[in-house]
């Protein structure tokens, strides 16, 4: 009676012709009489009990739909409730990712769970951490607005393409259990998925290799990511060619289809307002055709009511599985007549593995720009390691960080109780780039930032780079640097900044013979020249040192002298230092921890002044973020530093105040006082900021400090007195592509005069 009524519903829905089904049925009444008659009563009853438990093989075809696609999770939590067990799943794009999930284990809730935890907005961007960039990394992403490939004295247009790294090293996480599972036949339930060729075109069936790849492959949208390479074919969103994959369901041995379509409809002019639309509706000109054949031979065919939702509406998930939940109920009839109390089936909650991994090796692709350890630097990890998923998605965003390699991609392979890593990575055929950045401070003025950078100039894992500054006044910064993992990097810079600016006398080695004068006008040049070793210490602290020329020149035409020169001297130094920098963003952190300290000992000098002696200063500064409510934060942050030995050139005091300029030398901000306005051979200083982000990018913020600044503070108790200098500011800041947009209005209890001071762009 069960099998006949799954006949007929299969008739009902697909309109399918009963008559040699009932044929079938005369033949098989005549053979169970024949049976009835010759064999015994005992058999009989044993054969009636094995087909009363016998039920059809459910396949499930999920199509893809990108957003839309949350309505998968609706359908599958119905299936669930209703005893659904089932034996194979068939999906593309969006399809082929919940699929995935549900064929590694997971149930219905679980997946919910994944999908609401996720961050979509960083998926969709590829989101690469601050942390997982090196300390030159960030110094050069944080000053450049643009930023442009260059070859041949050609400029060229970025990719704006994502690698998909976010969601590759979350998939590879959640898919722990089958990690080593390379037949998709023997997943917990059989499972395939569909690509598209995108150099001919064709149909790709995906049921073998690494999962997480296929998945990826499956679901790559043109246009928003980057094909996958799988077997030497370059593949990409697999519903341009099959984005309801029936037939390759059936073939795996399915009775009985049920179907979740999530694809739009074509859509008129009217809505054809975007890329991502005119490129979904090239996508569905021939899969909605199809799409009429394919119902047809659907069992329980359900078409989720998401016409008010796109393929990046991601933010409205809930909404959408909800839809999902409301069409599988309006076929439960339907749904509910697969089950039986024999085999009503409960799927349990995955069990998921530990994310602990042993790597025994680490194999990659000889590299023609990078070595090995360069590579494995940027892992954190050797060979012989215990690491965590953490660890592993770690490594990875710091090589996606590196923006060196165009293709990233990793599995794990079983090796005894062990893993091998085994990294397949492509190398970027871009070396060049042309970097363009913007910039507004009260103490430099206004200025454009060029920016020429260039990858193996000379050696592998190094990288060259000129800023070249033009506006009111004229800097340069060049660097050159060799990378080179475990093992001690090193590097050459050289750097020159001036400015003109009133500042007052009290600073050190600044006096004037008139007694009337408050301000004097000052011409300041600095050109720096710096050869560095550096290295991780303990993976997480870069430890570091070299050697350093310095001409400093200070001149001012309100100075009675006939030359106007204060200072032009050479000065030559040592310097050693350690950092840790773990902010999430340099500008408007949420969470993170700084810590910088440095030691420079000032060893010989021309001595323009003829006073100088050897000496050393000594600094240190660090600051801790923390987020005490969604979109409020607090930064705490403390400096100090002070001279060692001599006091015999003033010119590298410590010189507090102003905001929003490229710190150099010992240059700090003081809210509450004007540029450079107070100074002392020693100082120790507290601040504190909240800041409120009102609306996205949108920030309001109060900040408070305080000082006690002077010369050989610390030879008495004087510094831990209370603060002789104090100042305050309120500001707006905006986060926009070419850096942010500050505005403060600050002032001090010890000053006259409050300051407003707006900063805008990057920092350089």
């Amino acid at each position: 009676m069960r099998l006949n009524k799954l006949l007929i519903s299969k008739t009902q829905s697909t309109g399918f012709s009963l008559v040699p089904r009932t044929i079938g049925k005369i033949w098989s009444a005549a053979l169970l009489f024949f049976v009835f008659l010759f064999l015994p009563k005992n058999s009989f009853s044993q054969e009636i009990k094995k087909d009363s438990v016998k039920r059809p093989k459910i396949g499930l075809v999920l199509s893809g739909g990108g957003a839309k696609g949350f309505a998968h999770i609706g359908v599958l939590k119905v299936l669930e409730e209703a005893g659904i067990k089932i034996d194979y799943i068939g999906g593309t794009s969006m399809g082929s990712v919940i699929g995935g999930l549900y064929a590694s284990g997971y149930n219905a809730s679980q997946i919910d769970s994944i999908f609401k935890k996720t961050n979509f907005d960083e998926l969709i961007n590829d989101y690469i951490p601050r942390s997982s960039k090196n300390f030159y990394g960030k110094k050069n992403d944080e000053l450049y607005a643009i930023v442009l490939p260059f070859s041949k004295f050609r400029v060229g247009i970025p990719e704006a393409l994502s690698k998909g790294m976010y969601n590759y090293n979350l998939l590879s996480s959640l898919t722990r259990n089958v990690r080593h599972v390379r037949d998709f036949n023997k997943l917990p339930t059989p499972f395939l998925c569909i690509g598209t060729n995108i150099e001919t075109g064709e149909e790709v069936l995906l049921n073998k290799g690494n999962l997480v790849q296929a998945m990826m492959a499956s679901a790559a949208f043109p246009s928003l990511f980057t094909p996958v390479e799988i077997d030497g074919n370059l593949l990409v969103d697999g519903g341009v060619v099959n984005n309801y994959p029936i037939k390759e369901v059936r073939n795996l041995g399915a009775d009985i289809i049920i179907g979740v379509d999530v694809q739009d409809d074509l859509m008129k002019r009217k809505n054809l307002k975007n890329a991502t639309r005119i490129l979904v509706q090239i996508t569905n000109l021939q899969s909605i055709d199809k799409m009429k054949s394919k119902i047809k031979d659907t069992d329980v065919y359900i078409k989720p009511d998401i016409r008010d939702f796109g393929v990046i509406s991601f933010d409205r998930g809930e909404e959408i599985i909800r839809k999902g939940e409301e069409a599988a109920f309006a076929v439960y009839e339907k749904i509910k007549s697969l089950v039986n109390e024999d085999n009503f089936y409960k799927k349990p909650k995955l069990k998921v593995a530990t994310d602990t991994i042993q790597i025994q090796k680490i194999n990659t692709d000889r590299l023609d720009n990078y070595t090995k350890e360069y590579i494995r630097g940027k892992l954190r990890f050797k060979p012989g390691s215990t690491i965590t998923y953490d660890d592993l998605k770690t490594g990875i965003n710091n090589l996606n960080a590196t923006q060196n390699f165009s293709t990233i991609s990793y599995c794990l392979q079983p090796d005894g109780n062990k893993d091998d890593l085994d990294l397949v990575l492509r190398e970027n055929p871009t070396q060049t780039f042309l970097k363009l950045g913007l910039h507004y401070d009260g103490l430099y003025k206004s200025a454009v930032l060029l920016n020429l950078t260039h990858k193996k100039t000379f050696l592998k894992n190094d990288v060259t780079s000129l800023d070249i500054i033009l506006g009111d006044n004229f800097r340069y910064d060049f660097n050159y640097y060799v990378e080179n993992g475990f093992n001690i990097s090193f590097g050459f810079r050289s750097r020159l900044s001036q400015f003109n600016r009133n500042v007052t006398t009290s600073l050190g080695g600044l006096t004037s013979e008139n007694p009337n004068l408050n301000l004097i006008n000052v011409d300041f040049l600095d050109l720096n020249n710096q050869a560095y070793f550096q290295t991780i210490f303990v993976q997480k602290f870069l430890m570091g040192g070299g050697l350093e020329y310095k001409y400093l020149k200070i001149s001012s035409p309100t100075l009675s002298n006939e030359e106007n020169i204060i200072d032009k001297s050479n000065y030559f130094s040592a310097f050693a230092y350690l950092k840790y920098d773990s902010l999430d963003n340099k500008y408007f952190p949420n969470s993170g921890l700084y810590f910088s300290t440095d030691v420079q000992t000032y060893m010989a000098s021309s001595d323009y002044t003829n006073k100088f002696r050897p000496f050393s200063i000594a600094k240190a500064e660090v600051s801790f973020v923390k987020t005490f409510l969604r979109k409020a934060t607090v930064k705490i942050g403390a400096d100090a530093g002070f001279n060692i030995g001599s006091d015999s050139v003033p010119f590298f005091d410590f010189i507090l105040g102003g905001y929003g300029y490229n710190k150099i030398n010992n240059f700090n901000y003081f809210y509450g006082y004007d540029f450079l306005s107070i100074a002392g051979n020693s100082f120790i200083k507290t601040d504190i900021t909240l800041d409120y982000e009102f609306i996205r990018k949108n920030h309001v913020n109060f900040s408070a400090n305080f000082a006690n600044l002077g010369d050989d503070i610390f030879k008495t108790v004087d510094w831990i007195s209370m603060p002789k200098n104090s100042g305050y500011a309120v500001g707006y800041g905006l986060e926009t592509i070419i850096g942010p947009i500050e505005v403060k209005q600050s002032w001090s209890p010890q000053m006259s005069k409050s300051f407003t001071w707006f900063s805008i762009g990057f920092i350089f």
